[in-house]
């Protein structure tokens, strides 16, 4: 696997070493027990994946990369690096700026840009349209490239897809960076529509079987299919994508779920003339954090740290599978814990940050599920993990803690 040059200040002495530790471990990744961190008063049960995947810790290097070749050029991002806000801030305070910010609004008019302009694309990738503009300007798009190769992983395929006359179907949030990036790339090569969950699915299965008139499809699916799709013809023959960041479980269900449909359509015999098998676009990082979650879910515990950006697909849905157990705090940082009794929660659902009072429970031992997303640098659950022991007066040398690492099945 290769290593990347990051800031060292994304680094942790705390965590690195429980990862380093797993790996030398499990080297084939089939353990997803959670790392036990025993401070006596408190325990920290830790996801066996969690924090910067492979696409986040390349985007970083070659962003850094950037800013260290061009001492005297303008460098701009096309919107945020990843949904991290620690990681944005930083790269502000290097001089580079956002063209758009994560919808796609424009912040920096594209008539600005030179050609002796520097263009960050982030690890969402971006779309078509952006890099040829990009292109016709004489900046050179590739350079410094950070699409995350999953996601390029997801293009091609779609790009497979178009060539055998597949409709494409792509499982994510329309308004998503990435989720808009991939609409733009398999358009190119087929009929595209996305759909954002296992209801909408059930939606378009309906219009596949003939249940809903085709005359509502235009009201229901509006600004998120492709010009001239025709579902009358384009809905006999597809394959499901997804956005690399959604739940891989979820995107095997509404895989599952509309070849079921298209077996009760035209039967099992032609099966494979009607949807492809897309298993091999789910990102393994994604998949990897989202069975180490599962991981978590065997474990008692008091409640759930879940660290990351609140504009975070991915952590999103590591919120919403622990929180299906164990009272789960979405925090950006160490700054949302403000006290023993008090922190600072991400409600996923209202979208509000709230407040929440006695977290930690009166009892002689604290079990504390922890993990963060793929965008979190592993020095902020450090930071989120030293605060917490401070607090509670706990002062066990961590080395020696590191050293008597173990597991719970």
């Amino acid at each position: 696997m290769k290593k990347f040059e990051i800031p060292e200040f994304y680094r942790s002495p705390i965590i690195s070493q429980v990862k380093e530790k797993r790996k030398s471990d499990d080297p084939r990744k089939k353990d997803f027990s959670p790392t036990i961190l025993d401070f006596g008063k408190i325990r920290f049960l830790i996801a066996r994946h969690f924090g910067f995947c492979y696409g986040v810790e390349n985007a970083i290097e070659i962003a850094y990369k950037a800013i260290y070749e061009n001492p005297d050029r303008r460098i701009f991002l096309l919107s945020q690096m990843i949904h991290n806000p620690g990681v944005n801030e930083d790269l502000l305070k290097n001089g580079i700026q956002f063209l758009q910010d994560t919808t796609g609004n424009q912040l920096i008019a594209w008539d600005e840009l030179t050609s002796e302009d520097i263009v960050i694309v982030p690890a969402f990738g971006t779309t078509v349209e952006i890099e040829q503009l990009l292109t016709e300007k004489g900046i050179q798009v590739s350079k410094y490239n950070t699409t995350c190769p999953f996601v390029e992983k997801v293009w091609n395929r779609s790009e497979t897809l178009g060539k055998t006359n597949h409709t494409i179907i792509i499982h994510g949030k329309h308004s998503h960076e990435e989720t808009r990036a991939t609409f733009s790339h398999s358009q190119q090569n087929a009929p595209s529509l996305v759909i954002k969950d296992l209801k909408e699915a059930k939606i378009l299965a309906d219009f596949i079987t003939g249940k809903n008139d085709i005359s509502t499809f235009e009201e229901v699916f509006k600004g998120r299919y492709s010009s001239n799709f025709d579902p009358s013809s384009d809905l006999n023959k597809i394959g499901v994508v997804n956005q690399t960041t959604m739940l891989a479980t979820e995107t095997q269900e509404i895989t599952d779920f509309l070849r079921e449909t298209m077996i009760a359509k035209y039967g099992s015999e032609t099966i494979k003339d009607h949807i492809a098998d897309t298993r091999d676009t789910l990102c393994y990082a994604t998949n990897d954090n989202q069975t180490a979650t599962l991981g978590l879910m065997e474990n008692e515990a008091d409640f759930a740290l879940i660290i990351g950006g609140y504009n975070s697909s991915n952590t999103t849905h590591l919120v919403e599978l622990l929180e299906q157990k164990f009272p789960s705090y979405f925090i950006n940082n160490k700054q949302n814990i403000l006290s023993i009794s008090e922190l600072q929660s991400y409600n996923i659902h209202s979208k509000q940050i709230e407040l929440i009072s006695n977290y930690l429970p009166s009892k002689e031992r604290i079990d504390i599920i922890l993990t963060s997303g793929a965008s979190c640098p592993d020095a902020i659950v450090d930071e989120v993990i030293q605060k917490i022991l401070f607090m509670n007066g706990i002062t066990v040398d961590i080395e020696s803690v590191i050293n008597n690492l173990n597991t719970q099945s």
